[in-house]
């Protein structure tokens, strides 16, 4: 092994590190895309070979790189918030939230019963007590939203039974959840003497934990919703001359409502995530348009330096001696923990078939949060900590790649995928919904085959052409206009005024 090589991250040489690093990881995730290899297992993959047991570069400063992958699930969630449309989420949101709330709990303690009875001391010194068991679970038990985000947009994959927002909604959601129920218990734990146990005990540890948790979504999400619709109301008041000051604005929205619950004791990343909805479904949002392609962006600059951060931060000599539990738990989870929760929680919907809900336990895929949720468990002083971190990424190795790569042909074998209608050529421009939906449409022969003009198309009442591409030529259409054989249309479709 090469000799370690100290990085400072507050000094200027981690330019020319995460300039390399990100540019190898692009690189890699291209010619991993060929294969169906997750783009995020490719990021910490590349981390981990740059990191101290590969060519020696060793990040010391733990709790800035702690901040750092906080920071990149703050704006990851604000993103996903933002693109959440409330006329999709509506009809399936209470599903979201038992999956998020009912279908987590249950599958941390199934999961943290399994650990504590079948392994134990096994998981290093935190699988002494039930609550740290419990501890173990609850970092693994949240659904990763940088991963399902990731993996349901780059494939364009629409699925039935409206199981897109089911499984958006909960990732982003529970990630919250999961994060919050790490905290109470590591801080239950670490203070077991001012909360009065002895041993850890997981009766009073636990009533104590449900009562933080059930203040810190409630606050979480009321600040939210006042946040966002305060928010809504300046968007429309204002009139700023772009849409970057609007993603700023935004932007600055969202961090103030995570810590104005943080503040007082709520979830900051509910209340984050609650008025990101809240203000991407502001009606007349200005520059909607720029505003997501912009958060786009951001997002998946923030993914890929955050799985190559933990990659970094990551010591594949270690992983071996936690190999055998890790397995063992991941096993567990994906088969009995993770189903366990998901259909419990969803008892009660009956229109959702049993091959739905099968695909819901698969689609819990683990990423960045569990790790991140394991490095602040190792940095509270958790007894075992370092060997909870090594576990857990462990895990969440084997998820990438076991899941990760499985979910495009598991949606085609369980005949719950719909094929994606092809990107649209707008050419750049933004249509209010209430206007129509923008289509384009290639001409061929046979469309020409009654005349070579647009008039002679005979299009449909409420379907007008805006724009036509001929080449790298645009043309502004009128009915004389001579179309050509490959020339592209774009067509906004909606109700209009006769004439």
């Amino acid at each position: 092994m090469l000799p370690a090589i100290a990085i400072h991250l507050t000094t200027g040489n981690i330019l020319l590190l995460v300039s390399l690093l990100v540019l190898v990881a692009i690189l890699i995730s291209r010619l991993g895309a060929r294969f169906g290899v997750p783009g995020m297992l490719l990021f910490l993959v590349v981390g981990m070979l740059a990191g101290p047991d590969g060519l020696g570069i060793e990040v010391r400063n733990h709790e800035l790189a702690e901040f750092l992958g906080h920071l990149g699930i703050t704006v990851i969630l604000l993103a996903g918030g933002l693109e959440t449309s409330f006329a999709e989420v509506r009809p399936v949101l209470k599903k979201g939230l038992s999956l998020s709330t009912l279908g987590l709990f249950v599958t941390a303690l199934a999961t943290g019963f399994f650990i504590f009875y079948v392994l134990g001391d096994r998981v290093g010194g935190a699988g002494a007590t039930l609550l740290g068991c419990f501890l173990i679970s609850a970092v693994l038990s949240s659904t990763d939203s940088p991963s399902v985000f990731s993996v349901l947009r780059s494939r364009r994959m629409h699925l039935r039974h409206h199981l897109d927002p089911v499984l958006e909604l909960e990732s982003g959601t529970n990630d919250p959840m999961g994060y919050t129920l790490t905290v109470l218990l590591v801080a239950v734990i670490t203070n077991s003497d001012r909360f009065g146990l002895k041993g850890g005990s997981w009766l009073v540890g636990g009533g104590l934990v449900l009562l933080a948790l059930i203040w810190q979504i409630a606050v979480g999400a009321g600040i939210g919703l006042g946040v966002g619709f305060g928010s809504r109301w300046l968007v429309r008041k204002l009139r700023l001359p772009g849409g970057a000051l609007y993603s700023i604005l935004i932007l600055a929205a969202a961090l103030l409502a995570n810590g104005l619950a943080s503040l007082v004791g709520g979830n900051g990343l509910i209340a984050l995530y609650v008025a990101a909805i809240v203000i991407g479904n502001t009606p007349e949002l200005p520059f909607k348009k720029d505003i997501l392609k912009f958060y786009e962006g951001v997002t998946w600059l923030a993914q890929l330096l955050m799985f190559l951060l933990l990659g970094l931060m990551a010591r594949p000599a270690h992983l071996p001696g936690v190999f055998g539990p890790a397995l063992l738990i991941g096993v567990f989870l994906l088969f009995v923990g993770r189903p366990l929760g998901v259909f419990l929680s969803l008892l009660p919907y009956r229109d959702l078939p049993f091959k739905a809900k099968l695909y819901i336990s698969w689609a819990g895929m683990k990423g960045a949060g569990p790790i991140l949720f394991a490095m602040y468990t190792a940095l509270s002083g958790v007894e075992g900590g370092e060997s909870v971190f090594n576990i857990v990424f462990c895990i969440t190795l084997l998820s990438l790649l076991v899941q990760g790569t499985t979910l495009v042909p598991m949606a085609k074998k369980l005949d719950l995928c719909i094929e994606d209608d092809p990107e649209v050529e707008s050419f750049g421009m933004e249509i209010p919904e209430e206007m129509g939906m923008l289509r384009d449409h290639t001409v061929a022969a046979e469309d020409l085959a009654r005349g070579d003009t647009l008039r002679d198309l005979h299009l449909p009442h409420g379907i007008r052409v805006v724009m036509v591409r001929r080449g790298e030529k645009f043309i502004v259409p009128h009915g004389s206009l001579k179309l050509q054989e490959g020339d592209r249309l774009v067509i906004l479709m909606g109700d209009t005024e006769e004439d």
